[in-house]
């Protein structure tokens, strides 16, 4: 549940460090990557506005909110909904649930379609990462 980390980085720590195996380390990483992505699109127009009543907030909310938007655009206002998809989908840094609750609630998608469509792309981002870990893996005897 730690933002930024998600799945693509705990898959490979569970399976490499502490020798889970994939199916292991599936349902665990998925759990733990969308169970805030609810929170995150029903409150977080609470906790923006509370926020906004400081300056230091207020930047940060700024930057972070631009540069989302700034990614997501193009994707997000021709595809919507699959564009989210493939945002959250591509096992990359700044990619994954927590960015694409952030896009949803930016672009006030529809709850339900964003709940259902992130929890899609967090299991394609996992799959990804578990076929990366196995197939590097193997290469590299780990």
């Amino acid at each position: 549940m730690i933002p930024w980390l998600e799945s693509r980085y705990v898959i490979p720590y569970a399976m490499i460090k502490l020798g889970w195996s994939w199916w292991q380390a599936l349902p665990l990483a998925v759990i733990g990557n969308i169970l805030p992505v609810p929170f995150i699109l029903l409150f977080f127009h609470h906790v923006e506005k509370f926020l906004r009543k400081y300056s230091f907030w207020v930047k940060i909310m700024d930057w972070l909110f631009s540069k989302t938007r700034k990614r997501a655009n193009k994707k997000i206002q021709r595809y919507e909904h699959l564009g989210l998809l493939l945002f959250v989908a591509i096992p990359l840094p700044s990619t994954g649930a927590w960015t694409g609750a952030l896009i949803a609630y930016l672009f006030n998608l529809d709850f339900s379609k964003s709940i259902a469509t992130i929890f899609i792309g967090v299991v394609i981002a996992a799959f990804i990462t578990i076929s990366l870990t196995l197939f590097f893996g193997n290469i590299f005897g780990v």
